[in-house]
């Protein structure tokens, strides 16, 4: 049986750290690091909604997200997408919205627009994932920003979301794939989730052959136990930035 990098189980995460950041102008802001993957997450709030909300009955906000990977983020530059986004950014920071706006009672903060901005520092697998985590946790240090300024007069966080990969390796299920399992991988899993174990999206590719509904079901289960000590990592660190 093929060992993973840093002796770790095939249930167990990558070392993971979330640090909230100061930043003069974002309303939350840290960096989550997930093994040698690092992302920072900033949630900044403007006023106003987009056109199609404008003049809604009842009134309500709005939250987006935009995902990027610097040019050093990766082992060949990546290149800065400055005139169109490729599909694959476009489906990141679709899913990173979808995944918020599932805890999020948007009603809750009329005429606002929340946007997360995750930038990939370094990657090394799970970016999409390690982006929805850190998300959440600058978007409840704005939102808290919010309510303590009196902008917002409840909580329109109802839950909690993160997110983790699970792989299919022949019989073996890994959790949280970093670069090179990932790109050898017979079925990939992203899992996005909430602490009670709902199911907000799960995005998966066989790459060589289909696989079983049981299957899916283990992938699951393991997703659900590995995030665990990832939402007690969420709350400690919100639980830091606002002492």
């Amino acid at each position: 049986m093929q060992a993973r990098a840093g002796g770790r189980t095939d249930r167990q995460l990558r070392p993971l750290r979330i640090a909230p950041v100061p930043n003069k102008f974002a309303a939350g802001s840290v960096l989550i690091e997930l093994g040698d993957t690092r992302v920072n997450c900033t949630a900044s709030v403007d006023e106003g909604v987009p056109f199609f909300l404008r003049n809604s009955s009842p009134a309500q906000g709005w939250l987006t997200a935009e995902y990027a990977m610097l040019p050093a983020s990766t082992p060949n530059r990546a290149r800065r997408e400055r005139n169109f986004l490729s599909g694959r950014t476009q489906e990141i920071q679709r899913l990173i919205g979808r995944s918020l706006r599932a805890v999020t009672d948007l009603s809750k903060c009329p005429d606002l627009t929340i946007t997360i901005d995750c930038d990939v520092l370094l990657a090394d697998g799970g970016t999409r994932t390690a982006s929805i985590t850190g998300a959440y946790v600058a978007l409840r240090l704005a939102v808290t920003q919010l309510l303590r300024r009196g902008r917002l007069k409840q909580d329109p966080l109802h839950d909690a979301v993160a997110a983790v990969s699970v792989g299919v390796r022949g019989e073996r299920l890994l959790c949280d794939l970093d670069y090179r399992e990932d790109s050898g991988i017979d079925l990939d899993m992203n899992v996005v989730m909430t602490p009670s174990g709902g199911i907000v999206e799960i995005q998966g590719t066989a790459e060589r052959a289909a696989f079983r509904k049981e299957q899916l079901n283990a992938i699951v289960d393991l997703a659900a136990d590995g995030l665990q000590p990832v939402f007690v990592a969420q709350r400690e660190a919100v639980e830091r930035a606002l002492a």
